[in-house]
């Protein structure tokens, strides 16, 4: 089994006088690496442009949910002051179908009491 700190491709490590360091030698023979490296420094650029975008539509949504949030609370408090209107014309109208029902209840007794005097004669 190899050693993970001695490679055999073109980085290669070698052992330093402190433990905490390690040094790379870089083989000539690799040639390659400043081309591997432009297109890492490319692909990290696309990243970064793609983090950023992502970035800019998490703030939007976030705006978007502000808004919609404002919008349901506002819409929220016109339903509440909507039934509280309902409820008081409905108490107010409430009593005016018991004094309707009470004067239609007189008038029904009124009626049949001037039939029932009508009949006898």
């Amino acid at each position: 089994m190899a050693n993970p700190l001695h490679g055999s491709g073109p980085l290669r490590s070698r052992n330093a006088s402190s433990s905490d360091e390690i040094q790379l030698r870089i083989d000539p023979v690799h040639g390659d690496l400043d081309e591997e490296i432009d297109g890492l420094h490319s692909r990290v650029r696309l990243l970064k442009g793609v983090a950023q975008e992502i970035n800019a539509e998490a703030k939007f949504q976030n705006d978007f949910l502000s808004q919609l949030q404002m919008t349901l609370i506002k819409a929220q408090a016109g339903v509440k002051n909507n039934m509280r209107r309902m409820n008081k014309s409905i108490i107010q109208q409430g009593s005016n179908h018991v004094v309707h029902v009470v004067l239609f209840a007189l008038f029904c007794f009124f009626v049949v009491y001037l039939l029932s005097k009508f009949s006898r004669r």
